[in-house]
């Protein structure tokens, strides 16, 4: 089929080349070339069949999933790919996106071996679940408690006489439940319990826990699995239950990389706490990169069809423009495309930053961690939260099609939703964020210098040490400057930090316990953490631009920057105000640059979410399809409907026909 005009004449005004925006958002003209190898690799391999997920019941889809990955991991041994960004895109590719049975033995058992077992563990374990002989899963999460790890009441009694550990499942709320890949895929999960030694408990500890006969995948004596029911998505991924009654497995199952269980069950501790903050930090930069990936595939399918979907009249008589001409469609859209984009550059910062200072820690060097610990936190919340809003939104900008199955964005949605709480619930991780601000704002106070993403802290007008005095107002705001907007940004997350501190500190006056104070000012504590990532965001965004060399693209990205940052302020003028940061005048001033932003970016629009370059298969959309034939293949998408398989559906001659014959 030809190409739809609409999207032809879009793509044709764009004024500047999508591959070279492609090569900045993989990292290179290389690493562009070999992920469409990769997805090549899939899209032309006959054994990967892609089916159309959404005519199959909840069984079948798991069926399928675990069919494609038992394939993916023959194929990846086939071809020889082992690098981790490599295995992310090819499975990516072919799963489309969507979660799958082992996404938890790759993304979380494995690396927790690699990070957390000693030599002699790994040569145990590491080989076999390489080769998938052992599939895990991480079992944390409890009936219970989630992101309150200290709560978890699944215990690990060690018994010198036997030198094992009894597991056990004490209580109802203790049974192991959410974890991926648990419900009928593993056959082992590293289970998190606290350590009881010697009479006394020593916190979260994680061990090795075998909970399927090897060759028939019966559950164990002692072990009660099985998945926990149909979920609001990830009908592929099979969720689980996980009850334990004192079940025993060998002491060398703790693993036991930093803390020890001596044979005589002596307790030895790890040399710092912080070490395993590694993983979390470095799931927390996936799920960034996801919620930009997530958010970009919504803003590539709303923004096509947008363009090709014509509507009502501007002026009456003449023809019905596209949608994607409203300035009201483009205030929906542009911003949250600005947001995808943000989001991506500061994934990939992200990952470096992880890259770059886990060599220091493997050198003993924590001093980072505190900092790169409460930003992943915060981060993953502010970007989890915005992609989540966004993809929903992108679904309501296509209309009543964006409610069918077929415009893949009520997928998009099911599937990223969870992000806002695994790994650490969004509320719980802003408000992790904000005792580190908390606590920089009360070093500063006492007269010390902070270093880092809070250096703006130094500079807050009344501490002792003013390095650059700083006045209540920027001396002018340069509206076309993403860097002056940076600072503007800067002043906003001092001031709410500094609000949320003196806030904290009136409760403690008022003779509250540390506890009670704190709750009692956690909705300033959150603002003053979203007001510090959304300050890190800007700051990351307005960076990227100077790294880009070709004029034209680095003029278009510098539009989206500015649009992220303007609508931000927009958004949050309360605080710009009241903070003396801008004036009303100027808030006005940002309102109606926001609008001439809009109009700039609209040529551009459909030229931005190509340079995504998602294939049609991996988008998944009948709306969002390259070439645009949006009608013809909704028509041919719906003949596929199961209900359609007879003409008749057989309901009529049972329960219709009976009823109109005694009516």
């Amino acid at each position: 089929m030809a190409m739809n005009p609409d999207l032809r004449k879009e793509r044709q005004t764009a004024s500047f080349d999508t591959e070279l925006l492609t090569n900045i958002l993989d990292g290179g003209a290389d690493r562009t070339r070999r992920r469409r190898e990769l997805e090549a690799l899939v899209l032309n391999d006959p054994d990967f069949k892609h089916e159309d997920v959404n005519f199959l019941s909840r069984s079948e889809r798991y069926e399928l999933a675990i069919k494609k990955s038992a394939l993916m991991v023959m194929k990846l041994r086939e071809f020889g790919i082992a690098d981790p960004d490599e295995i992310y895109w090819f499975k990516s590719f072919v799963h489309h996106g969507r979660p799958e049975p082992l996404d938890l033995h790759l993304g979380m058992f494995l690396p927790t071996l690699l990070t957390q077992a000693t030599q002699e563990q790994q040569d145990r374990f590491f080989m076999p679940a390489w080769n998938l002989e052992i599939i895990g899963t991480y079992a944390q999460t409890e009936m219970g408690h989630g992101t309150h790890l200290r709560g978890l009441e699944t215990t690990a009694t060690y018994d010198p006489a036997t030198q094992e550990f009894i597991i056990n499942s004490p209580t109802v709320t203790s049974i192991k439940w959410w974890p991926g890949g648990l419900g009928k895929t593993s056959n082992h999960a590293i289970v998190l319990a606290q350590l009881h030694t010697q009479g006394q408990n020593h916190g979260l500890h994680a061990f090795i826990v075998p909970i399927r006969q090897l060759g028939t995948h019966e559950p164990l004596p002692g072990i009660t699995v099985g998945d926990i029911g149909p979920k609001f998505g990830y009908d592929e991924m099979d969720n689980g239950y996980l009850k334990m009654d004192n079940f025993r497995i060998p002491r060398e199952n703790m693993l036991m990389k930093f803390a020890k269980v001596e044979p005589d069950g002596t307790y030895v501790k790890p040399l710092s706490d912080k070490l395993t903050y590694g993983t979390m930090v470095f799931i927390r930069s996936i799920i960034v990169g996801d919620a930009a990936r997530s958010l970009a595939r919504a803003c590539t399918i709303a923004i096509r069809y947008s363009a090709v979907r014509h509507q009502s009249e501007l002026k009456p008589g003449e023809p019905e423009p596209q949608i994607l001409d409203y300035q009201t469609q483009q205030y929906r859209l542009f911003p949250l495309l600005a947001a995808a984009y943000a989001f991506h550059f500061v994934g990939a910062y992200m990952k470096d930053t992880y890259r770059r200072i886990t060599a220091d820690i493997n050198d003993g060097d924590l001093r980072e961690m505190p900092e790169l610990h409460a930003l992943s936190a915060g981060l993953k919340a502010f970007s989890s939260w915005i992609a989540n809003a966004g993809i929903e939104e992108c679904r309501m900008a296509c209309g009543g099609h964006g409610y069918s199955r077929c415009s893949g964005l009520p997928d998009i949605y099911v599937n990223f939703t969870p992000s806002c709480t695994y790994e650490g619930e969004n509320t719980v991780m802003m408000l992790q964020t904000a005792r580190f601000l908390i606590k920089s704002y009360t070093q500063v106070s006492s007269g010390q210098l902070v270093s880092g993403m809070v250096s703006y802290l130094n500079d807050l007008p009344g501490q002792r040490i003013q390095p650059q005095q700083v006045g209540a107002r920027p001396a002018t705001l340069h509206i076309n400057n993403p860097a002056s907007l940076v600072e503007a940004y800067k002043l906003r997350a001092s001031r709410l930090v500094e609000f949320a501190a003196k806030n904290l500190q009136a409760e403690l006056n008022r003779r509250r316990s540390k506890e009670d104070a704190w709750n009692r000012t956690s909705v300033d504590l959150v603002r003053a953490s979203e007001a510090h990532c959304h300050y890190g965001v800007v700051k990351l965004f307005t960076a990227k631009i100077s790294e880009i060399g070709d004029p034209a693209t680095r003029a278009v990205v510098n539009n989206l920057c500015l649009l992220f940052a303007l609508h931000g302020i927009s958004k949050h003028s309360g605080d710009f105000l009241q903070g003396g940061i801008l004036t009303d005048a100027q808030i006005t001033q940002v309102n109606q640059r926001v609008k001439e932003l809009l109009a700039l970016i609209r040529p551009n629009a459909v030229a931005l979410v190509d340079s995504f370059d998602f294939s049609d298969l991996f988008l998944g959309s009948v709306l969002g399809r390259y070439d645009g034939n949006v009608y013809e293949n909704m028509f041919e998408w719906s003949k596929k409907s199961p209900l359609n398989k007879t003409q008749v559906h057989r309901s009529f001659h049972k329960h219709l026909k009976p009823m109109q014959a005694k009516l």
